[in-house]
């Protein structure tokens, strides 16, 4: 996987909202012997899901641990019901996050991989914010930071992330395009891409053919490529949407950057369904998560995979031990 083998990496893993398939994939993801081999995992949430052979840790003691895996306990939970929204329940998911956060930016770990949350449970609990990348880049105190789906060879930034429609339009300009484009050219560059080539997706079907289907191509978004390759980016388009994500999954180019939520998570989902991950890019820390929700329909029927968190937790020790692509098997 290309890790260097001098340093195993530490990953912080946060269990997610405890009423969601997050625990069980979770100690599911703790036993994998890939997992186990590439890292050592700090587990974070409440301790009544504790396997009684990993020990506790203190949050200010010692992370280490003989079997590779620490836990640190936020907590008692109380009460709870598997399978829907509840206030305790998004304040676990919040405490566990903090004490992830607090532990990636005092650099005891190497990154931070969490556990699926539900943006209702957050609310419940009093965090009226619209999803983990808005929360983690105000702790943070990130100014400038952005959501990115990884699937594969498929990496696509965000130029706005959970909104209405009609609202994320709007926030379709030049100088945000040009901006998310020198954040995704400074990202992909940390991880080793010496010059990155990147897509910038149209809005318009066919990329708005030359103003036949749409004017914002040649009105907003050609002149941020135009901008973007004068600061020594490495970018085509505008693009046509129906194309370009899957040229990037063949290779073509190493990242695209789409123009609101489904049309980056759209081809990513579909690409490799198990394999789909998302990083915030533009935090002082490296931040990994599995591409999918808290799945409250199937949470505790054990029919849950642990497959997009292994490969989560296998990308995150190989972005850590400074290898582009984990290989991942099946």
């Amino acid at each position: 996987m290309g890790l260097d083998l001098t340093h195993t990496p530490r990953l912080a893993l946060t269990l997610g909202d405890p009423a969601g398939v997050g625990p069980e994939i979770a100690l599911a993801a703790m036993s994998d012997a890939r997992v186990r081999a590439a890292a050592r995992l700090v587990v974070i949430g409440p301790a009544r899901f504790r396997p009684s052979h990993v020990p506790l840790a203190a949050l200010e003691g010692e992370l280490d641990a003989a079997a590779g895996v620490t836990w640190i306990d936020t907590g008692e939970l109380g009460a709870f019901e598997v399978g829907r929204v509840q206030a305790n329940c998004g304040r676990a998911a919040v405490a566990a996050l903090r004490t992830g956060v607090a532990l990636a930016r005092a650099g005891r770990v190497d990154a931070l991989v969490t556990g699926p949350v539900s943006k209702e449970a957050l609310h419940a609990a009093g965090e009226k914010v619209e999803g983990q990348t808005e929360l983690l880049g105000r702790w943070d105190g990130a100014t400038r930071f952005q959501m990115m789906a990884v699937a594969g060879k498929l990496r696509v930034l965000q130029l706005s992330r959970h909104l209405p429609l009609r609202a994320a339009l709007e926030l379709v300009t030049t100088e945000r395009v040009l901006d998310h484009l020198l954040l995704f050219d400074e990202t992909l560059r940390g991880w080793g891409f010496a010059r990155p080539k990147l897509a910038l997706a149209g809005l318009n079907p066919h990329a708005g053919e030359r103003g036949l289907l749409g004017a914002e191509e040649q009105e907003v978004l050609e002149p941020a490529v135009t901008q973007a390759r004068a600061r020594g980016v490495d970018v085509a388009g505008p693009l046509s949407p129906d194309s370009v994500f899957l040229q990037a999954a063949q290779g073509r180019f190493d990242g695209v950057l789409a123009l609101y939520h489904d049309q980056a998570f759209i081809p990513v989902k579909l690409h490799l369904p198990e394999q789909g991950l998302t990083v915030i890019a533009g935090l002082s820390f490296l931040r990994v998560s599995p591409a999918h929700g808290t799945a409250f329909d199937i949470a505790g029927k054990g029919l849950a995979s642990a497959r997009n968190l292994v490969v989560a937790l296998l990308q995150a020790a190989a972005w850590a031990s400074g290898s582009p692509i984990a290989v991942v098997e099946s």
